[in-house]
Formats: structure tokens, sequence, C-alpha cells
């Protein structure tokens, strides 16, 4: 696997001391707080680095949230043991509804909130409270395409390879600094199934990778234009 970290254009990494968790004391596992919508593949991965793997030393899984409460990630993540809730969004005005998205993720003293198929676009309300601690996953580089149906728009322009990225978020649509990048090898995929197959699997090593490079210090974020 290929992992790339961005540099700025003055070729000098910024500082990440703007995006640290200010209230969280030294050697304290940092708290994370993962929002899906669906099956959660990625939670599953990051779970399993926080139980068994990379971030065993860094991290500790506080919650696992969802805006649908039939999601089926929320099951697989009560099986693995984790702390679930949900609350709909459905009708909800997105500002008030993500108002009680911070206070539950208060209630459970949430250091980072980690995107995990989260199918909801976040407002300023909760981006503004966890500003640089929140993080997504996005399937393609997001200087080249932002939004839904990434790995549909990488099969349809028949791309030899595309690349996953980690970013911050910010109040644009996939704007975020970039934490990491990684390339997929696309040559001699014939499907959709495929390339997806191939994107998930990179995915899955990229998340948890990242954040663990992210709470260890080792990485610095690079602005988005």
């Amino acid at each position: 696997m290929r992992i790339s970290e961005p540099i700025s254009a003055n070729g000098r990494l910024p500082s990440l001391q703007a995006f640290a968790n200010p209230s969280s004391p030294a050697g304290r596992k940092q708290r994370l707080a993962i929002l899906l919508s669906g099956r959660g593949s990625n939670m599953v991965a990051l779970v399993q680095a926080v139980q068994k793997g990379k971030l065993r030393e860094l991290a500790e899984v506080a919650l696992v949230f969802s805006n649908i409460p039939e999601a089926p990630g929320l099951a697989t993540a009560a099986a693995l043991g984790c702390q679930t809730a949900s609350l709909p969004s459905k009708g909800r005005k997105r500002a008030e509804y993500d108002a009680e998205v911070v206070e539950l993720l208060n209630s459970y003293r949430v250091d980072y909130v980690v995107l995990a198929g989260f199918m909801r676009i976040l407002s300023p309300t909760l981006i503004r409270a966890y500003a640089g601690r929140i993080l997504n996953i996005h399937p393609a580089d997001t200087h080249q395409h932002q939004g839904l149906h990434a790995y549909e728009w990488a099969f349809d322009k028949h791309l030899p390879e595309t690349k996953i990225t980690v970013h911050l978020v910010d109040e644009g649509l996939d704007t975020g600094p970039i934490l990491a990048q990684c390339s997929v090898d696309l040559r001699g995929a014939t499907t959709l199934a495929e390339v997806e197959r191939r994107g998930l699997a990179v995915e899955h090593e990229l998340y948890a990778d990242t954040l663990a490079r992210l709470l260890a210090g080792q990485l610095h974020p690079t602005p988005n234009p």
C-alpha cells in the first residue's frame, strides 16, 4: 500500500498545533465517536484497530452513533462490545439536529469524531464544536471528485487508478485539509463491484493507519485548495 502525505506549496508541512485537542491530557487515550449510516465496514476496521491493532495504545471507542436507528452497523458495533446510540435525522432541521448530536457526543466526553459512511452533511453547529477533530474518508482524490458516487465516477471514467483520501472536515463538501492519500490500482477491474472491493480494502487499512499517525503526532494536515 502506498501512502502519501501531500506537501504544501512552499514545500513545508503546516503545523498540527491548530488541530490538536487542547483539553486532552498528555498520555490519555483519545475517545472516539464513530458515526455511520449503513453497514459500517470502516467502523469494524477501526474498532478492530482499537481493540487489538495499531490504535490500541492511542484510542478507545466511546460511542458508535447513527442517524438511522435501523442501520446494520449499530448491531455489528454492539456485537463488538461498543456503546451505541442513534437519533433519527429524517425530517429534522440540520442545525437543530446537530445541536442534539453535539450534546450527546459531549456527554460521552468525545475527543475525535470519525465519519464512517455517515450519509449526512454536517452543519456548522457540529463542525465548529469539534473543529479540527472530525475525520472523513473519501473514496477519491478530493481535488478531482467531491460528494457521492466516487467509485461509480472512477468506474465510468475507466480510470487506471483512483485515490482514497482521509481528510479533516470543514464547512465545505470534501474540502477539508488532507491527512493522507493512497492509490488504488483499478487496472483489470471490469465491474463496479470489483472497483468497490479494491477500494474498500485500501480504505480499511488507510483509515486506521492515518488516525493512529494523527494521534501520535506524526501527521500534519495539508490545506486543500
